[in-house]
């Protein structure tokens, strides 16, 4: 594991803000290339099946990199794996830009990739160091922080939207977004706590078998089937709330935008306030209540009949999907020891439906119309209520007695 046994209370705040400056810089990239997907189809003149497939070379550049990404930072600690994935991201959105420039499919789908690889690698390696400031702080935060990657994708969505308005195209926008990720993911890092691993070189090598092993842990694999559930209906939000306002209520680009704007903005504020509400009533009840929110919200949405009520309906599904997520990854690292290659589990469960299945949705559109393919995800948002219960905080427990 990449944790500094003893850090000071400064240490620990700095910390604690260097690690949401990483997720708001995270939520910025993922808003910048999501309010402008409906951009991407037309410039390469591609039909919702189309753009399904393009996210899927997100999805599987990040399915090939959360698995091993425990191993990766028990090797070079979680700030050098930022700057590692911030760097791999940065570059592949210039690549985004010039095959988007140039018009090419081809060069966009290996392009997306890539960065799938870098927003993988970089997802799980703030969750661990996150993970680490929440236990030494004593109280809830990861929501916080998961607010702050909202933050930063609310940030995104209406510089999307504006920039869309007045005409500027997505190649610069990436360009100009890559340089800032460059910049922020070498000098933030520079404050975590796992700066580096502080283990023996053999106890890293130990890590790989260590993520296989957590793959049998049976409180492990439930948390990583409810995140799986849970986090469809945000990624499903992510990306295809623009295109679904567009294409199903007839609205401009900007408005699609705005409404995806909406989405992440309801979840920022969730996020802000909801580390209070898990302390005071539990992470199960919390957990049950936003995925009925999260239900009621998309049925909204997708019934909706003007713009108005549709925005409605997307704010009350982001407040319900704000808090899954942060909980599930919270709940994966309960035990300190095991946390690296539990969270690397859960999130490489999570991401399946995270980024794997918008693009299916995208499929589906092409037959149904995106807005009501969207409709899919009420079976996953089932099954999150029925395993709610795997997020119960471990108790009593002997971690050092603890095994997979």
């Amino acid at each position: 594991m990449t944790t500094i046994t003893a850090a000071t209370p400064t240490q620990v705040r700095a910390a604690a803000i260097a690690t949401f400056i990483v997720f708001g810089i995270n939520g910025l990239v993922f808003a910048s290339w999501a309010a402008r997907i409906p951009a991407v189809t037309e410039t390469l003149q591609i039909t919702p099946g189309q753009m399904g497939a393009l996210l899927l070379c997100v999805a599987v550049g990040s399915l090939i990199a959360l698995p091993t990404a425990g191993y990766v930072t028990g090797r070079i600690g979680t700030a050098n794996t930022v700057r590692a994935a911030g760097l791999l991201a940065a570059v592949a959105g210039v690549g985004i830009a010039l095959s988007l420039a140039a018009e090419s499919i081809p060069a966009t789908a290996i392009s997306l990739f890539v960065f799938g690889i870098g927003i993988g690698l970089w997802d799980v390696a703030q969750n661990i160091e996150g993970a680490d400031v929440e236990h030494k702080l004593g109280r809830t935060i990861m929501p916080q922080l998961h607010a702050a990657f909202s933050g930063g994708a609310f940030v995104g969505a209406l510089i999307g939207a504006g920039l869309s308005t007045i005409g500027i195209g997505l190649p610069a926008h990436l360009l100009v977004i890559a340089a800032v990720v460059a910049v922020t993911t070498i000098v933030i890092p520079k404050y975590f706590l796992a700066r580096v691993p502080v283990v023996p070189q053999s106890s890293a090598e130990a890590a790989a078998p260590k993520v296989r092993s957590a793959w049998t842990d049976r409180r492990t694999l439930l948390l990583g089937i409810l995140v799986l559930g849970a986090t469809l209906t945000e990624g499903a939000g992510n990306d295809w709330i623009a295109k679904a306002a567009v294409d199903g209520l007839d609205v401009s680009e900007s408005n699609g935008a705005l409404t995806f704007a909406v989405f992440v903005l309801a979840m920022t504020v969730m996020r802000f306030f909801g580390g209070r509400a898990i302390d005071a009533y539990g992470r199960v009840p919390v957990l049950r209540a936003s995925m009925a929110a999260a239900a009621l919200g998309l049925s909204i949405f997708v019934l909706a009949g003007n713009i108005w009520l549709a925005m409605v309906g997307v704010a009350l599904w982001g407040i319900g999907a704000a808090l899954a997520f942060p909980m599930g990854m919270s709940a994966a690292a309960d035990d300190p020891k095991h946390a690296a290659a539990r969270v690397s589990v859960v999130s490489t469960l999570g991401y399946v439906a995270f980024l794997a299945g918008p693009p299916l949705l995208g499929f589906l559109g092409d037959v149904t119309g995106i807005r009501v393919a969207l409709l899919v995800i009420g079976v996953p948002i089932v099954i999150a209520l029925l395993l709610a219960g795997a997020a119960k905080p471990l108790r009593n427990r002997d971690p050092q007695n603890e095994e997979f």
